[in-house]
């Protein structure tokens, strides 16, 4: 949900970085995807219960960790150097601040999932 919220509020704004707010959106969009991806194969069933999973599990949310800690660190400094321009409007700089908000939050998530799945993953 953060991961979504953080890809509307950067897709909304202007770019004044384009390789920055790009790469925050590539990472948005594919631990997205790939989070929808694996939920959908956990409900349907195809991990048979099989141990390779959780450590797939663990590989695809540390991937995520990492890809979103990095998005989250040039998004806040995009936000501060957009910051300090004066003539910048307000709206644009909230969005930019709600972005990195939640792209903190959505690091915070994934740590958190992955300290369960190696948890589980060393239970098994």
């Amino acid at each position: 949900i953060f991961g979504g919220l953080v890809w509307i509020l950067v897709a909304s704004s202007k770019v004044p970085a384009p390789m920055l707010q790009g790469w925050v959106m590539f990472v948005s969009v594919f631990c997205f995807v790939m989070s929808i991806t694996l939920l959908c194969l956990y409900i349907c069933g195809a991990h048979g219960g099989s141990s390779s999973w959780i450590t797939l599990d663990v590989i695809c949310q540390e991937t995520a960790a990492l890809f979103y800690l990095s998005a989250a660190v040039l998004e806040a400094y995009l936000t501060y150097s957009v910051g300090l321009v004066s003539n910048v409007l307000m709206t644009i700089y909230q969005e930019n601040i709600a972005a990195v908000v939640f792209a903190f939050l959505a690091t915070l998530m994934y740590v958190i999932h992955k300290v369960y799945s190696l948890l589980r993953w060393k239970s098994s």
